[in-house]
């Protein structure tokens, strides 16, 4: 979209039927629609800015219902505990009070700290770090008090809320990176102040949908996306990118962007000799996240058990964090459990649901056989929901599909099954994560959660004006040129 909307002409290979990578809509035959990967939008504002840059308005392509609550969380005890977390900050302290009363006036404070933090982060997040020395620029050594990148996100949160569960409903957020609360540097606390500040959305049609909205434009714009299309490699005179090889026909280009997952596709496509920054030896040797064990479940009826968002946090959730980071499938796991169709019926048949189950679970790197894993685990995973209250799933089931870690590899083409990419550690992030404009190379670039900033669908949106600024300024594009008026949706073009 945004390099189209400067004067490029622009073509995209995608190697599936459909656009958006993890960010689609899977739709079963009998009518269910479920997202693969994400599930919710936050932090719209960069959404917004990229469509109004391209001449197209995000609302009139998309229709984002802002969810209250936003999650409701289950702390798993005896007895159970709910909160309904929220962005009305009044309902939320009486929430909090109701569980943790010394806790309820800590709310604010962090807000308000937070805002300050995020204005801090900014200049991080919006700037390409293409050299070491970057990291040493006035704008990032002037946030660092703010930041406190030495300390982790729940020792950080330890200043507000003393009640361990509390600091969850604020922390759990560091899963959207595939990282630990206890380890995940304590800029992140930004995660949760974004839903909290800004909301949490659900697309109307699902995650899928903001992709198809992109497609849409971006053909308006010019551009040609050739589905059913993998590349084959990216060819090279000397360090430069100079096309890539599709089918058998070579199609030259003055710049590629890879935008597939980063250690799945860089030593597919980029021959080794060329990265030394990021040789295969160092990418086999880099840190990822966790896995994800996925059920996506048609069901007959409804569920009033649910909300739209809901994760159980198993009363052993640190230890669970051990666990996975140490290669070991949880026994009693904690998991986030979708069900969107209260909010959008669109997304099942009549008087059925759509359920999205999502259990974190170890990488590959660890060797699970999950041909012999899956069912076991998928048994227990549909267990936990009588936590939920929900003691008559197996029952009701018309659909099912699973993705365990190795069908996140071999069907969605996610190195080691890392779901959420390379581990966000302070030594695989700014200048040390693999660069926009991708490290040893010229004219080749990243976009995605494997390159700086990082994981998390907005952050991800802001990488790609990143990568697409260094490509307006090495083409010598009109990066302050406006399209022309475009066809509203539905429109023939």
């Amino acid at each position: 979209m945004q390099l189209a909307a400067t004067g490029a002409r622009v073509t995209l290979f995608e190697k599936d039927e459909v656009v958006g990578g993890r960010t689609r809509t899977l739709t079963s035959p009998e009518g269910y629609k479920f997202d693969l990967g994400p599930t919710f939008f936050l932090y719209p504002r960069i959404l917004r800015e990229i469509f109004t840059a391209c001449g197209a308005d995000l609302d009139d392509e998309i229709e984002l219902i802002q969810l209250d609550p936003q999650y409701r969380l289950i702390f798993e005890g005896k007895p159970n505990v709910t909160l309904d977390a929220t962005g009305d900050l009044d309902r939320m302290e009486a929430a909090i009070a109701a569980i943790a009363p010394q806790d309820a006036q800590g709310v604010r404070r962090f807000m308000a700290d937070n805002r300050w933090k995020l204005d801090a982060f900014k200049p991080v997040l919006e700037q390409p770090f293409s050299t070491a020395a970057r990291m040493l620029g006035r704008d990032v050594l002037g946030s660092l008090p703010q930041l406190r990148p030495h300390l982790q996100v729940d020792d950080d949160l330890k200043r507000y809320f003393s009640d361990p569960r509390i600091r969850l409903a604020f922390s759990f957020q560091t899963k959207y990176l595939g990282m630990s609360p206890f380890k995940c540097p304590s800029m992140f606390t930004i995660l949760s102040f974004l839903e909290y500040e800004y909301g949490v959305y659900h697309p109307r049609g699902g995650c899928g949908a903001v992709s198809d909205a992109m497609a849409r434009v971006a053909e308006r714009l010019g551009v040609e996306i050739k589905l059913n299309t993998p590349v084959d490699r990216i060819t090279f005179q000397g360090r430069r990118a100079t096309g890539v090889d599709v089918g058998g026909q070579h199609i030259p280009a003055d710049a590629v962007v890879i935008n597939g997952d980063f250690a799945h596709a860089v030593p597919r496509l980029v021959p080794d000799r060329i990265r030394k920054a990021w040789s295969d030896r160092k990418i086999e040797r880099a840190r990822y996240s966790c896995s994800t064990f996925m059920l996506y479940l048609g069901i007959e009826g409804e569920l009033p058990q649910l909300s739209h968002h809901n994760v159980l946090l198993a009363e052993t959730y640190q230890e669970n964090i051990r666990q996975i980071e140490g290669g070991v499938i949880p026994a009693v796991p904690s998991l986030y459990v979708q069900n969107p169709t209260v909010t959008d019926p669109s997304l099942a048949p009549p008087g059925h649901s759509a359920l999205y189950m999502l259990v974190p679970v170890p990488n590959l790197r660890f060797g699970a056989d999950w041909q012999k894993e899956a069912k076991p685990f998928r048994d227990l995973a549909i267990k936990r929901l009588e936590t939920l209250g929900i003691h008559d799933l197996e029952s009701r089931i018309r659909y099912e599909r699973v993705v365990s870690p190795q069908g996140w590899q071999d069907d969605f083409s996610v190195g080691y099954g890392a779901t959420f990419n390379l581990s966000h550690d302070l030594m695989q992030m700014l200048s040390f994560r693999p660069r926009n404009r991708f490290n040893d190379t010229e004219g080749l670039y990243l976009v995605g959660g494997g390159t700086h900033p990082g994981s998390g669908l907005p952050v991800i949106y802001e990488g790609a004006r990143i990568t697409t600024r260094l490509i307006q300024e090495d083409l010598a594009l009109a990066a302050g040129k406006r399209p022309a008026a475009l066809a509203p949706q539905g429109a023939n073009t």
